[in-house]
C-alpha cells in the first residue's frame, strides 16, 4: 500500500516540525527575511500563519486537516513577491526537508505542488 504524501512527510507532527524549520530558514535568509522578521514582534500572528501553512499542506497532501485560510492569490495579494524570492522560499523548504531526511521521491512531489502554486503567488 502506498503512503500518502502527508504520511511520507511525517503526518501532522512531521509537517509541524518542517514548517517550524522552514520559517526559521526564512528568518535567516537575507534574501527574504525582511518579509518574515516582523513576525518575531507578533508571535500570535506567526502562530496563525504557521497553523494555516500546516493545514494547507495537510489538506493538500492527503492529511485529515481542512484548510480554512485564504486562497493563494488572496493570501499573497499586494506582497509583490518576485520569482527570485519564490525560489529562495523553495530552497528554504528543501533545506528543511533535507534536515528531516525526506526521501527524493517525496521531495519531487513537494516540488510539484510548490511549482503549481507559483503563478498564484508571484507578482505578475
Amino acid at each position: 500500500m502506498n503512503k500518502s504524501l502527508f504520511e511520507r512527510l511525517g503526518g501532522r507532527d512531521g509537517l509541524t516540525n518542517i514548517v517550524d524549520d522552514v520559517v526559521e530558514n526564512h528568518m535567516n535568509n537575507p534574501a527574504i527575511n525582511s518579509r518574515f522578521l516582523p513576525f518575531r514582534e507578533n508571535p500570535e500572528r506567526m502562530a496563525i500563519v504557521k497553523q494555516h501553512t500546516i493545514d494547507f499542506f495537510s489538506a493538500g497532501s492527503g492529511g485529515p486537516a481542512s484548510y480554512t485560510g485564504k486562497d493563494m492569490p488572496a493570501a499573497h495579494k499586494g506582497m509583490n513577491i518576485s520569482p527570485a524570492e519564490y525560489m529562495h522560499v523553495i530552497d528554504d523548504i528543501f533545506t528543511a526537508l533535507d534536515k528531516h531526511s525526506i526521501d527524493e521521491e517525496t521531495k519531487k512531489d513537494v516540488l510539484s505542488i510548490l511549482w503549481s502554486l507559483k503563478g498564484m503567488i508571484i507578482a505578475h
